[in-house]
């Protein structure tokens, strides 16, 4: 029985049902349109393929495109930078042999990459890898968002705690903008990487468990971020907007380094100042608190996360 690229088959449907005939340049033909977005034969016009070809492709056949082709068809399709790197790599991993159902290589920062974390006083940090995995984060990094190190293992991972966690929807003021590009972003670790265990396993919980997940993730849209506004409303030092960098690392493109600033001289620094000042502080004491075993719970950096 042929295996047929089913990532690739939704992807390419769902893209060309959004793409405005109208826009495309094409005559029109007098035939009524059933369903939104462009037919398939129009697809297979705009990149000049026959329409068999592209048929094919879209049925998710195990053919092999070639890049001029590949661009052809992304074009044609009105494809941002994001969706038309996500079409490479579904046809690369379809391209490849396929791989055993192995469990991937454990990700592990760098030792001189956590001493730069630590060193960031004043800059919230979070360290992402594969399928939004915390990695590693500073003191103001848990402070602003969630205490990702007291978690077990298998709980530190960004898109669980956006959408599991009750105070990701109160920190969060644009909590569905932000969740919704969580998605758009995990549909880019399953184009690399279609066949890792670990990535569907978090899909199936979060289809589960979320409605909001499971109705973004059938819309299979692509985001890549890369920089933007965060608005938080924080526990601690009220509402805050922070403007947030990510930096893909050089040595490992499967790890990306978020930080969160705020311009000096607004009431946003000042807030995030604040939350700095608070987060030493309750570090200060944390360390001078008897640990759990002792008796006593040591005192939280960040807000805790509640799964539902």
């Amino acid at each position: 029985m042929i295996e047929r690229n089913q990532e690739l088959a939704d992807f390419l449907r769902r893209a060309r049902s959004q793409v405005d005939p109208g826009r495309t340049g094409l005559p029109a033909d007098g035939r009524v349109r059933r369903v939104p977005g462009l037919r398939r034969e129009e697809v297979a016009m705009l990149a000049q393929v026959s329409a068999d070809y592209y048929t094919r492709l879209e049925q998710g056949r195990p053919i092999s495109p070639s890049p001029s082709i590949v661009d052809a068809i992304a074009r044609a399709l009105d494809l941002d930078e994001a969706g038309r790197k996500h079409l490479r790599d579904l046809i690369g991993a379809e391209r490849s042999v396929r791989r055993s159902r192995r469990p991937t290589s454990v990700q592990r920062p760098r030792h001189g990459l956590l001493q730069l974390l630590d060193s960031l006083d004043g800059v919230p940090a979070l360290l992402l890898g594969r399928r939004t995995d915390v990695l590693a984060t500073n003191a103001l990094g848990r402070a602003l968002l969630a205490d990702f190190d007291a978690m077990p293992a298998k709980d530190r991972n960004y898109a669980r705690w956006m959408f599991l966690a009750d105070d990701a929807r109160e920190l969060l003021v644009d909590w569905d903008l932000q969740a919704r590009a969580v998605v758009e972003n995990l549909r880019l670790d399953v184009g690399r990487d279609p066949h890792d265990p670990a990535t569907e396993a978090l899909i199936g919980q979060l289809t589960i468990a979320s409605p909001e997940f499971a109705a973004w993730w059938r819309e299979h849209r692509v985001f890549e971020r890369t920089y933007g506004d965060k608005r938080f409303r924080h526990p601690v030092v009220g509402e805050l907007t922070l403007h947030y960098e990510s930096l893909t690392l050089p040595g490992d493109a499967e790890q990306t380094l978020f930080l969160y600033t705020a311009e000096v001289g607004t009431a946003h620094r000042d807030a995030l100042d604040l939350l700095a000042s608070w987060a030493l502080s309750a570090s200060g004491r944390a360390r001078r608190t008897p640990s759990a075993q002792e008796g006593t719970a040591s005192i939280p950096l960040g807000p805790a996360t509640r799964d539902r």
